[in-house]
C-alpha cells in the first residue's frame, strides 16, 4: 500500500514539473526569440530559433545612432518617474479619505469614481476636453489625466481598511492630523499596496503611445520611446534604407534587415521593465493579497 502510495506521488511530482517547465518554456522563449534575432545577421525567416545565427550587435549598434532615441528614453524615464509618482500620491490619499465616514459625498464620490473603471468618455470627447485644459502638445498630457485611477483607489481603500484602526486613534489623541497621520503612519504601513500600484503604473507609463499619437504626434520634443518604436515598426523598410545610406562606417558585409530592427526595437524597449520588475515582485504580490481580502 505503501508502495503504491509513493509511486501515485512520484508521478503526480514528475507530471506536475513537467508541465510547469513547459508552461515556463512557453512563457520564456517568446522574449528568447526576440533577442536570438537581434543578435544574428540576416537570416531567412525561421532560421534562426534558438541560437543566434553568425553573432553580431551590429543592429544594437545602428539602432543607437537612430536621431531623437535618446531624447526619446528621457521622455520616456521622465514620463514614467513624474507619472508613477504622481499616480501613487493621489491616489493613496483619495484611498485613505475614502475610509473617513466624515468626508462630505463620500459614497457618491466613490460610485462616480467606479464608474470610471466600465463607461469612458470616447476618444473625441476626451481630445476635445484636455484641447480645453491646454493639454495637447504639452507634457502634462502623459502624466495629468492618469493622476487617479478607478482600480488603484478601491485597491488602497481597502488596504487602509484592513490597517489597525487603534494605530490611528492613538496619533489623533497626541494631537496629529490627518495629514500628518496620513504622511507618518498609513503610508509607511501601506508600502506593499504602494509597491503594487507604482509596478502598474509605472509599467503603463513606459509602456504608453496612444497618447503620444494623439496629442504630440507633432511635437518631437515630445515623442516617447515607445511611439518611436511604434513609428519603426511600421516603417521598417524606410528605416533600414536610411541607416545604410546613413551609415557611413557600417560593415557593408551586414545588411538590416526589418525584422532585425522589429526585434532590436522591442529588445530596447523592454529591458528596462524586465530589469525592474523583479525588484518589486514580492511586494506586489503581498499588495495584491493583502489588499483582495477584506475581514
Amino acid at each position: 500500500m505503501v508502495g503504491k502510495s509513493s509511486l501515485s506521488r512520484k508521478t503526480f511530482l514528475v507530471f506536475n514539473y513537467t508541465l510547469f517547465l513547459i508552461l515556463i518554456l512557453l512563457c520564456f522563449y517568446p522574449m528568447w526569440y526576440v533577442l536570438v534575432q537581434s543578435l544574428s545577421t540576416t537570416t531567412p525567416a525561421g532560421t534562426a530559433l534558438f541560437w543566434p545565427h553568425q553573432f553580431t550587435l551590429a543592429n544594437y549598434f545602428q539602432i543607437f545612432r537612430i536621431a531623437g532615441l535618446f531624447r526619446a528614453v528621457f521622455m520616456s524615464v521622465a514620463r514614467t518617474t513624474v507619472g508613477t509618482t504622481l499616480t501613487v500620491f493621489c491616489c493613496m490619499w483619495l484611498g485613505y479619505l475614502f475610509t473617513k465616514e466624515q468626508m462630505p459625498f463620500r459614497k457618491t464620490l466613490y460610485r462616480m469614481l467606479t464608474v470610471t473603471m466600465y463607461v469612458s468618455g470616447g476618444l473625441i470627447p476626451t481630445f476635445l476636453v484636455m484641447r480645453a485644459y491646454g493639454l495637447v502638445g504639452s507634457f502634462g498630457i502623459y502624466v495629468l489625466p492618469t493622476m487617479v485611477s478607478g482600480f488603484f483607489v478601491i485597491l488602497i481603500k481597502t488596504f487602509v481598511e484592513q490597517l489597525p484602526g487603534s494605530v490611528e486613534e492613538s496619533a489623533m489623541i497626541d494631537g496629529a492630523g490627518t495629514i500628518k497621520i496620513f504622511l507618518r503612519i498609513i503610508f509607511p504601513m501601506s508600502l506593499p499596496v504602494v509597491a503594487t500600484i507604482a509596478v502598474f503604473a509605472s509599467v503603463g507609463q513606459w509602456n504608453a503611445w496612444i497618447d503620444n499619437m494623439i496629442y504630440n504626434a507633432q511635437m518631437p520634443n515630445l515623442t516617447t520611446l515607445q511611439f518611436l518604436l511604434h513609428q519603426y515598426l511600421t516603417q521598417a523598410e524606410r528605416l533600414t534604407q536610411a541607416l545604410q545610406e546613413t551609415g557611413a562606417d557600417i560593415d557593408m558585409d551586414f545588411v538590416l534587415t526589418p525584422r532585425g530592427v522589429r526585434m532590436t526595437m522591442t529588445m530596447v524597449t523592454s529591458i528596462p521593465v524586465i530589469m525592474f520588475y523583479p525588484l518589486l515582485q514580492r511586494f506586489f504580490v503581498k499588495g495584491l493579497t493583502l489588499g483582495a481580502v477584506k475581514g
